[in-house]
Parts: structure tokens; C-alpha cells; sequence
């Protein structure tokens, strides 16, 4: 029998982070060491955003070098993960029993928000691995529904992997490093304390509750994972962070846990 997963939402921050690993890196290692080893990938990224749910279902996943001005390096790697048609189509399933109209693309890969992270954490890649897009107009109450048709899979050894950003502001970067600033700081232990408390209703609203929302999230794109994340932890799950710390001034790349 498939052992229950948790969620888990990483800020994947900038795509170098594949050259430079740094201590994100590491902790993305170790927690993939120390998690049960999923028999399948479900990531939602902050770089796939469509007007209704799709979700990838290719035999075999192509890498999306979706970035521009970046190293050379980063254009020639790859990430070649075997793809989940039939688990495509239960997510499809599950999201259509709870309402929501979905469809599917047999032809999408992984984009950076995805390969990023699991090339460090399953550098074989040899777990099948599929996305589900967010939707950028809608709101975290959206995703949290989103999340929660999807909770069975976590019984099925499927790893719900959300990849977004804590705190992500691409305008508020300090591009030779410095300091955090203080908004950020506010908002990344706002968002802690939140999910460790399991004050689902702050978080829901956080547009107008949490401190410094718009200067922390421009933006939602970065931030709605999160929601699928923890929706799909169950009723009442709360989050842990495994993870804190900065880079660029002021992008966090804290990371979550939810159970």
C-alpha cells in the first residue's frame, strides 16, 4: 500500500538556482531523501496559467526552457521525466466530479517551475511526473478547491508539488544582493505563522489581511500554488516551514510543508 504524502509548496526562485544550488539545493536533496519516494509527480506551477484547469498528459515529458538572458548552460539541460497519461486523466476526473471543467494537453512538458526543483530532488528522473495549471484570474479560495478534489491522490503515492514563490516581487530585487527589507520579512513570517496556526480564513483573504500583500505579491501568479498545496492536505491541514531564507534581497525561498 502507497504511503499518504504531504504536499509541499516550494518557492523555486530563479532558474540559475539549477547551476548554483546553494543551500535551497541542498534542502530540496535532503527532503526528497527524507520523504517517502512518490510513485508519481503532480506539480502545479506558477508558469503554467490557462483559463481553466489543464493538465499535461504527455508519454514523455519535453523541458521548457521557459526563461530568457540567462547563462547558456541552463538552455542545454534537461529533464526528461516519463509523463502519466492515465494519472491525467483521474486528476481530470476528480477535478470533474467536484465541478470544475478541466481539460487535458497531451503535448505540454515541464517548464522550469517544475524541472528546477525535481532535478535536484529525483536527478534520475524516473518518477512520472505531470502539471496542472492555475488560473491567474481567479482566487486563492479557487485553488484551495482546486486542492481539495485532488487530496485522494495523496493516498495513491502521488506527491503534490506546489512551485511558486513566499514572497515574489521581480521589480523589489536587489540584483547584487543586500539586505532584506522589511516588508518582505513581515510578509514571509505573516505567512508562517498563518499556516502553522491554521488561520485558513486570514490566508484566504490574504489580499487584504496579510501585511504588505501587494508589495510581496504583485502579482498572484507565485503565490496560488500555495493554495492548491494546501487544499489538497485535507480539511483542517496546516502548514509547516522546512525551509527560510532569502536570496536577491528580497525573494524568499521558504518552503512548505502540509499535513
Amino acid at each position: 500500500m502507497a504511503a499518504v504524502l504531504p504536499t509541499l509548496f516550494l518557492s523555486h526562485g530563479a532558474p540559475t538556482l539549477s547551476l548554483d544550488p546553494g543551500a535551497t539545493g541542498a534542502f530540496w536533496q535532503k527532503l526528497a531523501q527524507e520523504l517517502p519516494r512518490p510513485g508519481a509527480v503532480l506539480c502545479v506551477s506558477a508558469h503554467w496559467m490557462s483559463e481553466e484547469p489543464l493538465v499535461s498528459a504527455p508519454e514523455r515529458n519535453e523541458t521548457i526552457h521557459d526563461f530568457y538572458g540567462f547563462p547558456e548552460p541552463l538552455y542545454r539541460m534537461s529533464y526528461p521525466a516519463p509523463g502519466a497519461p492515465a494519472l491525467a486523466e483521474r486528476v481530470a476526473g476528480l477535478l470533474a466530479g467536484a465541478g470544475i471543467a478541466n481539460g487535458i494537453d497531451r503535448s505540454r512538458g515541464l517548464d522550469h517551475g517544475a524541472w528546477v526543483p525535481l532535478r535536484l530532488m529525483y536527478p534520475a528522473a524516473d518518477i512520472p511526473t505531470i502539471q496542472l495549471s492555475i488560473q491567474p484570474d481567479r482566487d486563492a479560495l479557487w485553488h484551495d478547491r482546486l486542492g481539495a478534489a485532488l487530496a485522494p491522490l495523496r493516498s495513491d503515492g502521488v506527491l503534490v508539488l506546489a512551485s511558486g514563490g513566499a514572497v515574489h516581487n521581480l521589480r523589489g530585487l536587489a540584483r547584487q544582493g543586500g539586505p532584506v527589507p522589511a516588508w518582505a520579512q513581515e510578509f514571509d513570517e505573516w505567512l508562517a505563522a498563518a499556516l502553522a496556526e491554521g488561520r485558513k480564513a486570514e490566508l484566504l483573504d490574504w489580499r487584504a489581511r496579510a501585511p504588505h500583500a501587494r508589495e510581496a505579491q504583485p502579482t498572484p501568479d507565485h503565490f496560488l500554488p500555495l493554495f492548491v498545496a494546501l487544499g489538497a492536505a485535507g480539511a483542517g491541514a496546516r502548514g509547516e516551514r522546512l525551509f527560510q531564507g532569502f536570496t536577491l534581497g528580497s525573494l524568499s525561498m521558504a518552503a512548505f510543508r502540509f499535513a
